[in-house]
């Protein structure tokens, strides 16, 4: 080897030298790197560990069988559907899984299709019941169950090999939308999981438009559910939404408008999922509902899982005699189903309006002439309110010349306080209150309030025609058009515009009265109010336009009994009798001590002190 070649091989070991040593991390790079391997090692054991969980937990997917499997006959076969049938609901049963995958409701046409409401449709309803065992998890669905014994109203599913059994019962009640379901095992102790000792529950469901409005419908469709001794409580009704309760639940149900698919537990269910997702690219369709959770199973067989399914009508009095029939009595609840409004509403309802409602509706009268005659009771009910406030705006009419008298002697703006100190002092003189008119109307805004509730939830105005209106349950849409219009879509409801229409007259008197209780600057603001208020029964009219006619119908005649009643009021009044008599009220009462009213009193003790604070800015 010659000294050049010595020479270039030196140079080149000089250069990797170099270049390593160049090109070496610090020491701060070095503790990163080792922070991140670790970070990294530690996320690999992780998620081997969370494979491991879901593969030997609470996994639902189907594994292929063999010989050693749990009840390894029982995975092959399509299954068949059994009929279960009563009075008031078909439930179709399917043997491969042992569940339930449809329901039809007797009595109640489909405004969608022919024949009879469908609740749960095979294409659009799933169930899966999984239990957790030792070896692998087992998923009911899987096993295609042979059918022991039937009734028109019973069946039992069993699996069973080598003296281990799985029985599933179901039992639907006679002349009851109630369907009862247990689940009990024979010989299969000690191949569930330790501590699992639980039946896992999955429910999905796409929820059909079962009516004429869909917007309308979905408004009161929603995945609602009660908390063990608790409140009832629903997922929103027109956005997506998912929950997990803390609490156990006592049930679940998959609500439309007016019909209703309800998981009740006899046992707690706990580790509850529910989530609500809108469909609006699908039709036909409003919502899908997802939920899951878990009940206690008795994996030695003394004490079987019982479960319930209601499947009917969202009607009151039935949701209530069907609550007495779960392990949890009348504090159920399953009534509050039918939304009724938030509690002060719900109360005027539950308490008053329902017990009338169902009165005139047992005289077999037809749904229009009920919401009528409903209507005419109402008004009767608040007639000493409305009264008394037509009187207090009456009172403050005729006082009115001397209302503006006050405010000629005031006319500056810096004499606004004296100007209000003189006519409180005309109202105490003449015994009259200027806030005498609002609290008629705030008591009054309740039942006007619980009736919005009220009327789109009573299923028995569904499918009942009334003048033009062929479903006062839904929009009558006797003048329609093809096309979707902006803000009315494709019909006009004559009841909304007959309703918007007595709207409209009702502001018109309305303002027409306060404009005679006001003078000077108040007087000229509250002509720049009106106009917003004319505004309100145009809102309504784009509003109602979906709603329920018979909504509409009842605050048609509400507004056109309210004008009669204005009218004949104003017709029976006497402005200068009621003038007279309030001469005599000040009259007889001038020597008493000036008494005013809790409000009246405060005003002017709020006057005299705004110019107290002036007299001392002055000085």
């Amino acid at each position: 080897m010659d000294k050049n070649t010595i020479t270039g091989f030196i140079l080149i070991a000089l250069v990797v030298i170099g270049f390593s040593w160049y090109s070496q991390p610090s020491s701060e790079e070095l503790k990163a790197m080792a922070q991140r391997d670790s970070i990294a090692a530690v996320e690999q054991q992780k998620q081997a560990e969370a494979e491991q969980a879901n593969s030997q937990v609470l996994t639902t997917t189907s594994v292929t069988p063999d010989s050693s499997t749990l009840f390894f006959s029982q995975f092959a076969g399509e299954g068949q559907r059994v009929l279960l049938q009563n009075e008031k609901v078909k439930v179709g049963i399917n043997s491969k899984g042992a569940v339930v995958e449809d329901a039809e409701i007797i009595g109640y046409k489909s405004r969608r299709r022919e024949g009879d409401v469908v609740i749960l449709g095979k294409e659009d309803a799933s169930m899966r019941l999984t239990l957790p065992l030792k070896q692998q998890n087992l998923c009911l669905a899987d096993l295609c169950f042979n059918v022991a014994e039937q009734t028109d109203s019973s069946v039992m599913f069993v699996a069973e090999q080598g003296g281990k059994q799985l029985q599933v019962r179901y039992t639907l009640r006679p002349e009851s939308y109630m369907l009862d379901m247990e689940i009990v095992s024979e010989g299969m102790e000690g191949m569930a999981m330790p501590g699992a000792s639980n039946l896992l529950v999955e429910w999905v469901a796409r929820i059909p438009q079962q009516e004429k409005g869909a917007d309308f419908e979905n408004r009161y469709s929603s995945l609602t559910y009660k908390r063990q001794e608790k409140s009832v409580k629903q997922l929103s009704e027109t956005s997506d939404e998912s929950k997990k309760p803390e609490e156990a639940l006592e049930w679940i149900a998959f609500k439309n408008q007016f019909f209703s698919a309800v998981l009740i537990g006899s046992q707690p269910m706990t580790q509850a999922s529910l989530s609500t997702t809108q469909l609006p690219d699908e039709k036909d369709y409003l919502k899908r509902y997802e939920a899951s959770f878990q009940v206690p199973f008795d994996a030695t067989g003394k004490d079987a899982t019982h479960l319930q399914m209601y499947l009917g009508p969202n009607d009151f009095h039935v949701l209530q005699s069907h609550s007495k029939m779960t392990a949890y009595g009348s504090d159920a609840d399953l009534d509050e189903l039918v939304y009724l409004g938030w509690s002060f509403f719900r109360f005027i309802n539950r308490w008053s309006i329902l017990y009338i409602f169902d009165w005139l509706k047992a005289m077999g009268l037809p749904m229009g002439i009920v919401l009528l005659l409903l209507t005419v009771i109402v008004k009767i009910i608040v007639w000493p309110t409305q009264k008394k406030s037509y009187m207090s705006s009456a009172k403050m009419r005729v006082l009115k010349p001397k209302l503006d008298e006050i405010t000629k002697q005031y006319p500056n703006p810096d004499q606004a306080m004296q100007k209000q100190q003189a006519m409180m002092q005309v109202y105490s003189q003449y015994g009259v209150s200027p806030m005498g008119g609002c609290l008629p109307m705030l008591i009054q805004m309740p039942i006007w309030l619980a009736l919005f509730n009220f009327i789109p939830n009573a299923i028995d105005l569904r499918g009942e025609s009334f003048l033009w209106a062929d479903d006062l349950s839904a929009y009558d849409d006797l003048i329609r058009w093809d096309a979707d219009l902006w803000l009315i879509g494709n019909h006009l409801s004559i009841f909304c515009l007959l309703f918007s229409a007595t709207n409209l007259i009702n502001t018109w008197i309305s303002m027409r009265q306060q404009q005679n209780q006001f003078t000077g600057e108040q007087a000229q603001q509250m002509k720049m109010m009106q106009w917003m208020m004319y505004l309100m029964p145009l809102m309504f009219f784009f509003m109602f336009n979906n709603y329920s006619s018979g909504l509409s119908y009842y605050y048609f005649v509400s507004g056109l009994l309210s004008i009669i009643t204005m009218w004949y009021l104003r017709w029976s009044t006497d402005d200068a009798k009621l003038l007279a008599s309030l001469e005599a009220y000040r009259e007889q009462h001038k020597n008493d001590p000036k008494k005013m009213s809790g409000l009246q009193a405060r005003l002017e003790a709020l006057q005299k002190m705004q110019q107290e604070q002036q007299a001392r800015g002055r000085k």
